[in-house]
């Protein structure tokens, strides 16, 4: 499954995210259903879902689209691997590249920042999120690769 023919077979049910996300992880494809994450410079929610089981899912984290502080690292990116999530989807940027490109997880990002955030427990979990041109909702499927990411309402072959 990739991006391209999804869109081909379904393109009526699969909403494209818009932006120029670069690919970290070691996987480049990833898919699953979508846990979300809304927090600005501040990444207290991802660490305390990236340290739960992850049983496929993808973090989708908005942070704001700031470059100023690296939302994910080489320490959660290596939880979230260990937990069994799929990938996570930053929009927002990141650090440790090169750690997390040497991981079996898939990570997309704007950018890197090598600045961590603050830990001040800011932020929501599993609320509903728009950017890049799509509405995302905590339960919806995404699917990732090297052409882009898409997002429907439930998983698609």
């Amino acid at each position: 499954m990739n991006t391209c023919d999804l869109c081909d077979r379904h393109d009526a049910r699969v909403r494209v995210l818009d932006l120029p996300l670069r690919d970290y992880g070691g996987r480049i494809a990833f898919a699953g259903t979508v846990s979300t994450i809304k927090a600005y410079e501040d990444n207290s929610r991802v660490r305390e879902a990236v340290a739960e089981p992850g049983a496929g899912r993808v973090l989708v984290i908005d942070g704001g689209g700031s470059s100023r502080r690296a939302m994910l690292g080489d320490q959660l990116a290596a939880l979230a691997a260990a937990n069994g999530w799929a990938g996570a989807v930053v929009f927002g940027a990141i650090r440790d590249s090169a750690a997390i490109g040497a991981m079996a997880l898939g990570v997309k990002a704007l950018g890197t920042c090598p600045r961590k955030t603050e830990k001040s427990g800011q932020g929501q979990r599993d609320v509903a999120l728009a950017f890049g041109g799509v509405a995302i909702r905590p339960g919806d499927w995404v699917c990732a690769d090297e052409d882009g990411v898409v997002f429907a309402d439930d998983a698609l072959e």
